[in-house]
């Protein structure tokens, strides 16, 4: 092979990786600015109670994802998680993530907006230390920092609500803990959504049965176009999925760990600007703090991202070298 062939393949190379990387923050920026418009949707359906709701999304998740599944995911797929573990670790998933999607539709039709943003702003910090916790994994002094930060942010809140912001510590603590059981479970984003599912819709089908009996029931009792919105509450959960799946399968998880801060922007610019929900001077001094605390983490994720990947390049230059064949001296 010539230099210019060379040269013509690594051009090709770099091309294929720059178009993936504009793919992957097109369908990132998809999935979290889903995610942090979703408050919009569920007072459409404030009619029905959140563990309705919850129901309603636990089902029509499962319906969609299957139909996925046929199209997409291959053959033996539940040869890789039929293992007692890895079911365990699906059933504990899907309780936390049941607890998160249940309580975000309360907080949302409740007028607590702002506070789930604060939860969503917080989870990286408290997965870090969920991460100490069961992973035994050892934390910088720069991450200490921002964990000091964010407990301080929790003090100042705790003193303007006059109680905890126990709404935003436990959207926070759920899905931190329910992203520690997919990092250990390590299986495909529409595979593990249809087992969680599964898992849940006997409970959730139960719940709308007895809902039927006691002439509580929504689904099919306020005309089509209600019964239409609460089918898609699978759309509204499977949809930004699909999109992150996509992303994270072409960006570098620094860029996806900016990108996962919009879902709480929009979610925060949502309370104030849409909601008209109250910022007080204690309550903009908390959210001040995480911000602070989420500002220094970026920075020193970046950096060591950065750090590694100088490292990677060296490696791999020093291994290019050492394969090289020693020159032959001519007879």
């Amino acid at each position: 092979m010539t230099a210019s062939d060379l040269d013509t393949a690594s051009a090709s190379t770099t091309a294929g990786e720059e178009k993936r990387t504009r793919q992957g923050i097109v369908y990132g920026l998809a999935a979290y600015s889903l995610w942090g418009l979703v408050p919009l949707f569920w007072p459409l359906v404030k009619q029905s109670g959140a563990l309705e709701l919850l129901a309603n999304r636990v089902i029509w998740s499962l319906l969609i994802a299957v139909i996925l599944m046929l199209v997409t995911v291959r053959k033996g797929w539940w040869a890789r998680l039929r293992s007692a573990r890895n079911l365990t670790l699906l059933g504990i998933a899907a309780a936390t993530v049941s607890v998160n999607w249940g309580l975000y539709i309360w907080a949302v039709n409740h007028g607590h907006v702002l506070e789930t943003a604060l939860g969503y702003y917080i989870n990286p910090i408290l997965s870090i230390l969920v991460g100490v916790l069961l992973l035994r994994e050892r934390l910088a002094p720069v991450q200490w920092i921002s964990v000091g930060l964010a407990a301080a942010a929790v003090v100042v809140l705790t003193i303007d609500y006059g109680q905890l912001p126990w709404i935003a510590l436990v959207l926070a603590a759920s899905f931190a803990t329910y992203g520690v059981m997919k990092k250990q479970l390590n299986a495909g984003a529409v595979e593990s959504l249809t087992v969680e599912s599964a898992m849940l819709t006997p409970v959730a089908v139960a719940y709308l049965v007895y809902l039927q009996l006691t002439g509580a029931l929504t689904l099919g009792h306020l005309g089509w176009g209600y019964t239409l919105l609460l089918a898609s509450t699978g759309v509204v959960t499977v949809v930004p999925l699909l999109f992150f799946a996509a992303s994270a399968t072409r960006l570098p998880l620094s860029t996806l760990g900016l990108l996962q801060y919009l879902a709480p922007t929009f979610q925060f610019l949502l309370g104030v600007a849409y909601f008209h929900e109250s910022m007080s001077v204690g309550r903009w001094l908390g959210f001040g703090l995480v911000w602070l605390a989420l500002m220094i983490l970026t920075g020193y994720g970046m950096v060591r991202a950065r750090a590694n990947r100088r490292a990677g390049r060296g490696a791999a230059k020093e291994s290019d070298r050492v394969a090289e064949p020693a020159p032959v001296e001519p007879a």
